[in-house]
């Protein structure tokens, strides 16, 4: 455990210049005390850390210290070859460099590892795209991958509706859901964050200038924010429903997941035989109706009326369909 926790503060200051005791100690989740020991052990070890006095001080490793890979495990060596998407890189015009990344590693490894790109490769394979999906790769995805990695300001053009706008952006990052890209970026003017589907940028040039990135900005984080909203905001109707428990269990994977959730929490207290009354944000009756069949007899529809009768009406139909049988 503290061999790994020694390895880490080594790369952490490797790839910074110069840390503070509390920024490393948040890093590794321990205190600056358990920081200042293994500084302490790492000197020791021959490794030059140097810690800088005062109040700007912190912790640097001195004339340009290296590690090598040699501390990999065969665990971590063969994560390290599954952490890249092939066609994503390609997509965004990067499978060259990732290549040649790959290669270098590889040839860093000691021999005993050297067999764990081809183990990885064998295990494990990524497809992104949804079924019965031809994938299409943006025709200015290289183009907004190059602006995120240099954080140069764009001028596009995108198609919103019947027409076309131009926007000023400064791209923050790209993300792959289900087949398609999207451009996460700030729009200087009003200063917001806004999200692009990129198949639909019409034009994208490249300005010679530079933006200052907000280093608190997570595109992991912002992203799991904007889906949620964006699901939620599908959501505008409202059906009154009688769930049975056996309804309440699979009621996550018939409908929505925020609408699930969101149901579910305000539901009210059993009734004799179990069965809750539960109000579901819908996207609207058409979608509330394909969704709700699928849960059978053990989904009563209460409102809106309209969608009750339906399922009256359906009900009925398939009574006298299996009577016939």
């Amino acid at each position: 455990m503290r061999a790994a926790r020694l390895i880490k503060m080594v790369l952490l200051l490797q790839a910074r210049a110069s840390m503070t005791a509390g920024e490393l100690a948040r890093e590794l989740e321990v205190s600056e005390r358990t920081v200042t020991r293994d500084a302490q052990a790492l000197s020791e070890a021959g490794v030059p850390v140097y810690a800088d006095r005062g109040r700007a001080g912190g912790y640097r490793l001195v004339g340009g210290y290296r590690t090598r890979l040699t501390g990999l495990g065969r665990s971590e060596a063969e994560a390290l070859f599954l952490s890249g998407v092939p066609g994503a890189l390609r997509e965004m015009g990067l499978a060259d460099a990732a290549s040649a990344a790959r290669l270098k590693v590889s040839a860093a490894l000691v021999p005993a590892l050297k067999d764990a790109p081809r183990t990885a490769a064998q295990r494990f394979h990524l497809d992104a795209p949804g079924w019965f999906h031809a994938p299409v790769t943006p025709a200015l995805l290289p183009a907004l991958a190059e602006a995120v990695w240099d954080d140069l300001c764009v001028t596009a053009r995108y198609r919103r509706g019947d027409g076309e706008v131009e926007r000023l952006l400064e791209p923050y990052g790209l993300v792959l859901k289900a087949g398609a890209w999207y451009l996460c970026a700030r729009v200087p003017d009003p200063g917001v964050f806004r999200t692009y589907r990129v198949e639909r940028f019409t034009a994208v040039a490249a300005r010679d200038t530079r933006f200052h990135r907000d280093e608190d900005f997570d595109l992991a984080a912002y992203w799991a924010g904007q889906a949620e909203r964006f699901a939620r905001s599908l959501l505008r109707a409202e059906a009154v429903v009688r769930l049975s428990p056996e309804g309440v269990r699979r009621l996550p994977d018939a409908v929505d997941a925020p609408a699930a959730r969101e149901g579910l929490a305000g539901a009210g207290e059993p009734d004799g035989a179990g069965w809750v009354t539960v109000t579901l944000p819908v996207e609207s009756e058409e979608v509330a109706y394909a969704q709700l069949t699928g849960l059978g007899p053990e989904v009563e529809v209460l409102a809106p009326q309209g969608l009750r009768e339906r399922f009256v009406r359906d009900a009925a139909r398939l009574a006298a369909l299996y009577r016939g049988a």
